[in-house]
């Protein structure tokens, strides 16, 4: 486990809600619950947590809506769904609000450990690369301190947000990366205007990258795009 993470719990219910705090305790989790959406957002603001644990049903916001307010503030805040709405529609609704996972109750406490352990590692990960400015990509190479994207000698300027963009792909390489996070990161907002801009930038980054057939930037339906590296 992660010893000591800080885990943000929005959940109405209070039974199951202080169950759920005492039990990630005992896990060695330090754990603030929320009783409702509103509260939720007003801790998460006062704090910093590792990951957050969001209900969808609740009052005076829902987690769906919570989620988004979380992105605004921290772009790339891991959070988990839970939730009593099982269909397909809503757990992909989930996802596309750009949850790291979503699980339905009633759920095996031992199954939601692994779930946690697997998103915050996950993200630790992430942080340690979102450090690095040098990365490898086919036959190029990517400063992305500098923006220069290089091939066999020759060297292309990126633009700010052309940049930020690569780098978010390359962080994600044979991955998802989900629209929202690069919209609320980079543009500040996720909205149909934003998006069309984000979509000309990803034009021009394939452009940039076609020299090299191992690479392709795939667009997933209303979920985001994928940097596929086959070399």
């Amino acid at each position: 486990m992660n010893p000591n993470a800080h885990i943000l719990l929005v959940e109405d219910d209070p039974n199951f809600g202080m169950i759920l705090k005492d039990f990630l305790e005992l896990n060695d989790f330090e754990i603030t619950h929320a009783i409702d959406g509103e509260a939720g957002l007003e801790a998460f603001k006062e704090g910093h947590f590792d990951l957050c644990i969001l209900d969808i049903m609740m009052p005076k916001m829902d987690g769906f809506t919570l989620a988004g307010e979380i992105r605004k503030i921290e772009p790339q805040q891991p959070f988990i769904f839970l939730s009593a709405k099982s269909m397909k529609e809503d757990i992909l609704q989930g996802y596309k609000a750009g949850a790291d996972d979503y699980l339905t109750k009633p759920f095996d406490s031992d199954i939601l450990l692994h779930k946690i352990q697997a998103v915050l590692s996950r993200s630790l990960q992430e942080s340690s690369m979102s450090e690095k400015t040098e990365f490898t990509l086919g036959s190029f190479s990517y400063n992305s301190k500098l923006r220069e994207l290089s091939r066999e000698g020759a060297v292309k300027k990126l633009s700010p947000k052309e940049g930020e963009l690569l780098k978010l792909l390359v962080l994600h390489v044979n991955d998802l990366m989900p629209r929202s996070l690069a919209l609320n990161k980079i543009w500040g907002d996720d909205n149909y205007f934003t998006g069309r801009s984000m979509d000309v930038y990803v034009a021009k980054l394939r452009k940039y990258l076609k020299e090299d057939e191992a690479l392709v930037i795939e667009n997933i339906h209303s979920e985001g795009f994928r940097l596929i590296d086959r070399s």
